[in-house]
């Protein structure tokens, strides 16, 4: 028997919507999404409402709801977004009978567990399957740093939500302690989502022009993704090259803390560089882990294509959860 339920993932930047229909403990449809702009509501209630109100019915009474934030406690308040979150009212203002609560990446994790082999492609390392190894690492850049691991049995898994993208940042040459030193100008502590982030590439780009004595006119952090993604810009395509570096540095040592055995980027923002990326010292950087170099070496990268796992994973956490 199929059961539909509205799917939704929250962020730092966009709330998305999809109705998702599970069936036998799988999400065998998931609809053409709508993606809101959190800075254009006051609240999820208020996205939720515009949503029921652009498809023009009424909205399924079960929800699987992906947050950008650590899931504990009554009142949740995403790390980079003003919404407020009170569990206990969520099944009565959205009008639902049944609900998950999920952070952003432990809904990748479940993603990543479900979907079928033809969503990833290789990226770097063993030209292998991870599907045999005990423990994937996932990570992935977009408004902040989402990180989850996941744990595989013979029939099942399990997925452990984590915060690994507020690690500190560790500098590992000159350019990168001027970053490092930068960003200690704003914040006391300075973590590693701060440079390994969709706005971190602004952070790079200033530092860069400041140590070779540039001028830079203000841009957006999308116009400046987007010179720095068509080289047009050659101080932002600079900055990206760095990024690149960062990110490897930083899933390497993910990869190292939680045991990985694999590595799977997710995220809009690593689709969107997957091509750059493995042309980039990303690799380079994320082997370079001293004594245990030649265990890097054997972890192969891929990355996740399909295009809303967060929506897909937060259905199939549903699943999971509800034995549906």
């Amino acid at each position: 028997m199929s059961h539909e339920i509205v799917a939704v993932d929250i962020g730092g930047t966009h709330a998305r919507f999809a109705i998702a229909e599970i069936s036998d403990g799988e999400v065998v449809r998931l609809d053409e999404p709508v993606t809101l702009k959190t800075a254009d509501y006051a609240s999820l209630q208020s996205a939720w409402d515009a949503y029921g109100e652009m498809l023009g019915r009424e909205l399924p009474r079960s929800a699987s709801i992906a947050l950008a934030t650590t899931i504990i406690g009554d009142v949740l308040k995403l790390t980079n977004n003003p919404w407020i979150i009170q569990r206990t009212t969520i099944s009565q203002i959205l009008k639902v009978d049944r609900h998950v609560l999920i952070n952003d990446f432990g809904a990748v994790g479940h993603a990543v567990a479900t979907l079928p082999d033809t969503q990833f492609t290789h990226l770097a390392g063993p030209a292998e399957s991870w599907r045999n190894k005990a423990v994937i690492s996932v990570i992935g850049p977009g408004t902040g740093l989402g990180v989850a691991s996941l744990v595989l049995g013979k029939d099942h898994y399990h997925v452990v939500e984590a915060e690994g993208g507020h690690i500190g940042y560790a500098p590992l040459d000159a350019i990168e302690d001027a970053i490092l030193s930068r960003l200690r100008q704003q914040f006391s502590r300075v973590s590693a989502e701060r440079v390994v982030s969709g706005p971190g590439l602004s952070v790079i780009y200033h530092v860069l022009a400041a140590q070779e004595g540039r001028s830079v006119v203000a841009l957006s952090d999308a116009e400046l993704w987007t010179r720095a993604l068509e080289g047009s810009d050659s101080l932002a395509a600079a900055a990206f090259e760095r990024f690149c570096l960062s990110l490897g540095s930083v899933a390497g040592d993910i990869v190292l803390a939680q045991g990985g055995r694999a590595l799977v980027i997710a995220g809009g923002l690593g689709l969107r560089i997957a091509e750059q990326l493995g042309q980039s010292g990303f690799m380079s950087r994320f082997v370079a882990k001293g004594r245990f170099q030649h265990l890097m070496e054997t972890i192969p990268v891929h990355i996740i294509t399909h295009p809303q796992p967060g929506l897909y994973g937060a259905a199939a956490a549903f699943a999971q959860e509800h034995g549906l």
